[in-house]
């Protein structure tokens, strides 16, 4: 058996652990680039990090990013920590705002845009310098980007996302309070929860997974299954928030070792097309991207680790650990089903999304990095039906 493994040098987990992102911060330097959401929302968090960090002697600016970050957000932040002599950056809010601190710290280490080093649509140039010193901060309990290797960025003239990747992009530091979630919005709680949910799923049955990575995605997997309701309805819930916090910390580590799959294929040039959240496309697509891979692999007959995989996924998110085989495959897809439903997931097509654009986006879809790693090869015809049952 041969594989690799990724993490970042430093996760500070807990309640009330926010506080410490100041004196974190001054181990890095005195002048620091706050990266956040332009959002009202966002305005007393920022207000209370910018005090942690005068109180440790850190002068901050603030880079704010409006919706899921594009080249330019990415490129203007870089001129923007150029100008302040930024020494280190901090990453404070939902997954796209540590996707943006990520790639500014890489490439403001590195030289250039964001565009030269992005794949599929960019140069691929190679990250060759470790990233100027950053720290994540998540507000939300989803893309677990706070401890990937992979930044994901926008580019509008081509319909598309893509990611800049490499080891030397991870954070210094990842620093999780789950207090920070309690304020979350049901719809938001809901759609990156089922983006933890998915990561782990997809990284379980992943061609590239490994052993280190499947111990991540299975208990990442089993907190969400237990906790995402909880948290969806009763935001102050702390232990839900915390266990959603730590499913979201398990799909970031098991998605860096192990890949994804055709869910997170179709999320890039799907969240390029329409207006949707990502979390909202992991989940519109969970259920029948599920029930399709059960189906093909049934059907090759020689993927039998891969269906026990899936059986043992139907077991957590059911609920039934005693379920044979065949019974749990079923189970798990249904499950899936029913929990799209309670947390209320609208359909693609609620988001501007029409058939006649399903045929571009299959196309797409096809070229994206985690396809690669579903754990069987999927044809043209077979993702356009998935697409379409997500409509």
């Amino acid at each position: 058996m041969n594989f690799e493994h990724f993490s970042v040098p430093r996760i500070v987990f807990g309640k009330g652990r926010f506080q410490e992102t100041g004196t974190v911060a001054a181990t890095f330097g005195r002048k620091a680039l706050i990266v956040t959401h332009d959002s009202a929302s966002a305005l007393p968090l920022t207000d209370r990090l910018a005090a942690l960090l005068r109180s440790a002697g850190v002068t901050a600016e603030v880079h704010r990013v409006a919706g899921e970050p594009e080249v330019k957000d990415v490129d203007a932040g870089i001129a923007t920590a150029q100008a302040s002599n930024a020494e280190v950056l901090i990453g404070l809010g939902g997954g796209s705002a540590i996707d943006a601190a990520k790639a500014m710290a890489g490439v403001l280490a590195n030289g250039g845009s964001a565009l030269d080093y992005m794949e599929v649509i960019g140069q691929g140039k190679k990250i060759t310098v470790p990233a100027v010193p950053w720290i994540a901060v998540p507000v939300t309990a989803g893309t677990g980007a706070e401890v990937t290797r992979n930044a994901v960025i926008g580019f509008k003239e081509k319909h598309f996302k893509a990611s800049l990747r490499s080891e030397l992009l991870m954070a210094r530091v990842a620093l999780i309070d789950p207090e920070l979630h309690i304020k979350v919005r049901p719809e938001v709680t809901a759609r990156c929860g089922m983006d933890a949910l998915t990561q782990c799923l997809e990284a379980f049955v992943s061609q590239k997974a490994q052993p280190l990575s499947d111990q991540a995605a299975l208990d990442g997997l089993h907190r969400a299954a237990r906790s995402l309701r909880r948290a969806y309805q009763k935001g102050d819930d702390v232990e839900a928030r915390g266990e959603m916090a730590l499913a979201a910390l398990c799909g970031g580590i098991a998605l860096t070792n192990a890949g994804l799959g055709a869910v997170h294929g179709f999320a890039a040039p799907l969240g390029a097309q329409i207006p949707v959240p990502h979390g909202t496309v992991c989940a519109a697509l969970l259920p029948h991207v599920m029930e399709t891979n059960v189906k093909a692999l049934r059907e090759a007959g020689t993927a039998t680790a891969a269906l026990d995989r899936y059986a043992e996924i139907g077991r957590v998110l059911s609920g039934q650990p005693k379920l044979d085989r065949d019974e749990a495959m079923e189970a798990g897809v249904a499950a899936a089903k029913a929990l799209v439903r309670d947390l209320q997931i609208p359909a693609l097509g609620s988001f501007g999304l029409k058939n006649e654009d399903v045929p571009a986006i299959v196309e797409r879809a096809r070229k994206a990095s985690s396809m690669r790693y579903n754990p069987v090869d999927l044809d043209e015809e077979t993702l356009t039906y998935i697409l379409r049952a997500a409509i």
